[in-house]
């Protein structure tokens, strides 16, 4: 079924208005979650267009402390790894601001499938619903490590990907039902070459960002290239 009843689109002039807009919009998600039971479970979206959105978050009046984080999937490399999307986040956020580094809760993608999904169901399992869900998306309609044309056991919350379409094709990502657990669900979306694939969501078909639907809603912030004229 499609999302689209419960999206909601929010445009930007260009990629700095996106980036500061989308980092307003996290915060204020914060402060709400905060006040109302002490803690932020937020999971973290890979990628590009979010890293400039987090590089904005440092500059933010946040309560990093009550903060916990999650990611949506990881690369199966090395955990020093440039590829890793943790460390590519760490670079940029966790450097610069003070989370503990025990609520940062990494994905184990470098000790092999079983391992890793085994342990991130645990680190997930008292944390939903969560709060917060970032997600990028790819020109094909993907998002997280979820791909045009794969499915997955709807079972299960954490998945292996052993073939996906881009490299590296071994990865670990949250399942439909895990990032659908959610109070909220924010897309960034940056750029041109992203239009083919909204172009594809507004008209209702099957990608895998359709699928996934916050329950108080999906907001989509993009910059005014990403939207089809």
């Amino acid at each position: 079924m499609s999302n689209l009843p419960k999206v909601r689109w929010h445009i930007s002039d260009d990629s700095a208005a996106l980036a500061r807009e989308a980092s307003q919009k996290i915060l204020h998600e914060a402060r709400l979650a905060i006040g109302k039971k002490g803690t932020f479970n937020i999971v973290l979206a890979g990628g590009n267009t979010p890293l400039h959105t987090y590089q904005h978050l440092v500059r933010g009046d946040a309560d990093w402390g009550d903060w916990q984080i999650f990611f949506g999937d990881e690369r199966c490399v090395k955990r020093d790894d440039l590829l890793r999307n943790d460390l590519q986040i760490q670079e940029v956020l966790f450097d610069n601001v003070s989370i503990p580094a025990v609520q940062i809760h990494h994905i184990m993608a470098e000790a092999g499938f079983d391992v890793a999904v085994t342990d991130y169901e645990k680190k997930i399992r008292h944390a939903k619903p969560f709060d917060l869900v970032i997600l990028g998306l790819g020109e094909d309609g993907h998002t997280a490590s979820l791909f045009p044309g794969q499915e997955h056991d709807p079972s299960q919350e954490v998945i292996a990907v052993q073939n996906a379409p881009k490299e590296p094709a071994d990865r670990i990502s949250l399942n439909y039902p895990a990032l659908n657990n959610a109070r909220k669900v924010m897309f960034i979306v940056e750029g041109e070459h992203k239009r083919s694939a909204v172009e594809s969501w507004l008209a209702a078909n099957d990608i895998p960002a359709s699928r996934i639907a916050g329950i108080e809603g999906t907001d989509v912030y993009l910059d005014r290239a990403a939207w089809p004229d």
